[in-house]
């Protein structure tokens, strides 16, 4: 996802305002070093997350949890809250016509969570196929690591299974590679705008021979305070069964997600995919997965060609037949792997074998056999960086893939206290280079409720890192894949020096 460049003077401005914190020194004596100091690292003090509405069936049953992990620097105050999109609006009439009357701000709904300390997740519940898009915003104490999942259970019908996604932030550009306009899938993206002036965005389809013909996928609007559903197959009259979907949010900004159903095969949401690079990580592959199609596309004209190997628990392995993988430059290619994992946590590590060319890929991962067969998709992933957080874990339906592939890697795994009660736990493990590991959880004592992970590298080399969701009936093994990439919690400050000089210029 690209992100608008400030310039240096807007950038520390900004900076500035996240955290409300800056300092201004006597100019340095004549001759003194005057090389920059050291930024402070602080927490944020603001954050905002994006849910799509969760399904359109009447039998959907929806579970929101949110979860801010402890984090040292904060104050004691904040709030975070998730409310409906079209809330907001509400929010802000109401707040406005109270203000008037009598000077006080009022809410019209109560928020769908409302955390009550860092550390600690907290669950909402919704039911039925009217559930709204929710925006979140957390403040102080509670935005930095924020973090929010949204989980649902489809019991019958096109996606039945186990539906889970990662509220996101607002962008301005989403790839999607695997998403699909076959006969038996019914693919949406949902756009979701939490601002007040209307977002507007142009949708892009590629397929095997490059890009589709669209009808309405240009200068699409979104109002203000809104979420709107757009039926991939209403886009074009083409069928194929691997697209790209490129989102770009020519005004204003927008959440994205995908969420791909299957009549046969189950259905889940589709993430959107890390930005373009040459080389790319697809963690978190279940070792159970009957089969895992590879679908990748390369932006702009220049062809890409890719060893693909598999980070094992043993180290990096090439899958016979399938060393190699060639994208054409704007056309989206497919391969099946078949269980690639062969009953092995895995991840897949993509690295140009010449030119390098940037590339964004995801892969469809299935479970099961015959009728009882269930889908899930996970997107190539950055990097946890600093420290990353997944929600609404269980003691026995929770999995943590770590993978490594440059270098051993040390990382710390924290489990929360649970919802209902219980005392955080954490443990260090060791993941050596090229390789993945499923790792054994640290689970809360006295657990009640649901816990929330928390990983964070202490080490330099690049851990990657995906938590998998099993519930569902015996011959049904609904499941999801989120991975975790950096949560963004603090931020970098310079420290500015006074300079009138620049005033005279």
């Amino acid at each position: 996802m690209n992100r608008t460049t400030l310039s240096l003077i807007a950038g520390t401005a900004a900076l500035a305002a996240v955290t409300g914190f800056a300092t201004l020194t006597e100019p340095a004596a004549s001759g003194t070093d005057d090389t920059a100091k050291a930024a402070a690292v602080l927490p944020v003090e603001r954050a905002s997350l994006l849910c799509p509405p969760p399904s359109s069936s009447d039998i959907a049953e929806t579970t929101y949890t949110s979860f801010t992990p402890v984090t040292k620097g904060t104050g004691s105050d904040g709030t975070a809250e998730l409310v409906a999109a079209t809330e907001e609006s509400a929010d802000a009439d109401a707040s406005a016509k109270d203000e008037k009357k009598t000077g006080k701000t009022g809410k019209t709904e109560k928020p769908v969570v409302s955390p009550k300390t860092p550390g600690t997740p907290v669950t909402g519940d919704a039911s039925g196929g009217e559930s709204p898009a929710l925006v979140g915003t957390a403040e102080g104490k509670f935005a930095p690591g924020w973090t929010v999942q949204e989980t649902t259970k489809v019991a019958a019908g096109s996606g039945r299974g186990l539906q889970g996604v990662t509220c996101t932030p607002a962008d301005t550009e989403f790839w999607f590679p695997g998403v699909s306009t076959a006969a038996d899938r019914t693919d949406y993206v949902h756009l979701t705008n939490p601002d007040d002036s209307a977002a507007v965005a142009d949708i892009e389809l590629y397929g095997k021979d490059g890009a589709l013909q669209t009808t309405v996928g240009e200068g699409i609007t979104v109002p203000p305070h809104s979420s709107e559903p757009i039926l991939l197959s209403t886009l074009t009259d083409e069928k194929q069964e691997d697209l790209t979907v490129h989102v770009n949010i020519r005004s204003g900004r927008a959440g994205a997600s995908v969420q791909a159903l299957d009549d046969k095969l189950g259905g889940d949401w589709l993430p959107a995919s890390t930005d373009p690079a040459p080389s790319l990580v697809v963690p978190g592959i279940p070792k159970d997965a009957t089969a895992v199609r590879l679908i990748a596309y390369a932006p702009g004209d220049a062809d890409a060609d890719l060893k693909v190997q598999l980070a094992s628990p043993t180290g990096l392995i090439t899958p016979a037949g399938h060393e190699t993988l060639h994208v054409k430059g704007g056309m989206t290619t497919a391969v099946d792997l078949g269980d690639v994992t062969r009953g092995e946590a895995g991840s897949l590590v993509l690295t140009p074998t010449d030119q390098s060319v940037p590339v964004v890929a995801a892969v469809r991962v299935l479970r099961g056999k015959g009728d009882g067969q269930e889908s899930a998709f996970i997107p190539a992933s950055a990097p946890v960086g600093t420290r990353a957080s997944a929600a609404d874990n269980s003691a026995k339906g929770s999995t943590l893939s770590l993978t490594a592939p440059k270098g051993t890697a040390k990382v710390k795994v924290t489990a929360s206290a649970g919802s209902e009660g219980g005392t955080a736990a954490s443990r260090t493990y060791t993941i050596r280079s090229g390789t993945t590991q499923e790792v054994e959880l640290p689970v809360p004592a006295g657990l009640k409720g649901t816990f929330a992970l928390t990983v964070e590298p202490l080490t330099d080399t690049p851990v990657y890192a995906a938590r998998t969701l099993a519930a569902g009936k015996e011959d049904v093994p609904g499941f999801t894949v989120q991975t975790l990439a950096d949560d963004r919690g603090t931020v970098e400050v310079p420290e500015a020096d006074e300079d009138v000089a620049v005033l005279q210029k």
